[in-house]
């Protein structure tokens, strides 16, 4: 059955390519999957909410789970592994998980095993879910056989405390063998707006608010930045400051930490990359007359 968001591309492996600097930006998915409306748009009224995000029969919208491949000429970085294929069977069911993400690599023209990092903006399922998956014999590998693993060390303890309002987001399996095994580096501070570099061109900065550790992601090359600003504004839908999620555990975190990013994203003409919006991945941001953030579709002059 169709979904009233559904759009004659919403099918494509490959959700769009730019370049930031002298780097090469590709957008995978492993989607498109849905998700309940209300939660997705927290104390946010329907009638204001699905004007941008049709909901279906069950109360579901549409969303993507981008994954980021850039190629800085020295390094295949890969930002984000989307559902995985290791969810329960009812919990596929429900989230409609069709795990596209290794055919979405082979039409992009990438070999996992090229891939040399990879960076989690945090650990929910939806997140981290092709990190690894399990061989024939029940053992769970790396995805990425050859690529170092980054997340915040804060994000695999709060999954390891499995606390009743979030224990469904995290999976072990998809960090813990990692850890174990070295091949996942836990990167530590606390303070938001920290930032630490991964690689020459990539860093990672700290924006709480949808969890205590939240981290973005910044490409920056010749003097263009790009932004993988995942949760903290999922989808173009989430512009707004206040319209967060049901998810967020911290909601006035969040909304003061969208104002500070903001604050420079604006003026600078970021390039914004969205986690979870299928239809509109990547653009930038400006305010209209009434002061309220807007999204000006990649491509767009």
């Amino acid at each position: 059955m169709s979904h009233p968001a559904e759009q004659p591309n919403t099918h494509d492996l490959v959700r769009g390519r730019t370049t930031a600097g002298d780097f090469e930006l590709t957008i995978c998915s492993d989607g498109p999957y849905f998700l309940d409306g209300g939660a997705m748009f927290g104390v946010v009224p329907k009638p204001m909410w699905q004007k941008r995000a049709p909901a279906d029969e069950q109360n579901r919208i549409l969303l993507g789970a981008n994954t980021v491949i850039v190629r800085t000429g020295k390094q295949t970085v890969a930002i984000e592994t989307g559902l995985g294929n290791k969810l329960p069977p009812k919990l596929k069911e429900i989230y409609g998980a069709s795990e596209r993400l290794p055919h979405s690599l082979d039409a992009a023209g990438v070999r996992r095993e090229e891939v040399d990092i990879v960076i989690n903006s945090h650990l929910h399922f939806d997140h981290c879910g092709w990190n690894t998956i399990r061989d024939e014999s029940g053992k769970i590998e790396p995805f990425f056989p050859n690529a170092r693993y980054f997340a915040h060390r804060g994000e695999v303890e709060h999954g390891h405390l499995q606390l009743d309002r979030d224990r469904i987001s995290y999976i072990s399996d998809n960090y813990d063998p990692l850890v174990a095994s070295g091949q996942m580096t836990l990167l530590d501070g606390d303070r938001p707006g920290e930032v630490r570099e991964i690689v020459p061109g990539i860093s990672c900065e700290i924006f709480p608010g949808h969890t205590a550790h939240l981290m973005a992601i910044h490409i920056d090359s010749a003097g263009q930045r790009a932004t993988y600003i995942s949760d903290l504004i999922p989808t173009s839908a989430h512009l707004d400051p206040t319209w967060v999620m049901g998810y967020d555990l911290f909601p006035l975190t969040c909304i003061e930490q969208r104002k500070r990013f903001y604050a420079r994203a604006v003026p600078e003409k970021w390039l914004v990359l969205f986690t979870h919006d299928h239809h509109h991945p990547m653009g930038t941001i400006r305010m209209n007359e009434k002061g309220k953030p807007e999204l000006r579709p990649a491509g767009l002059p």
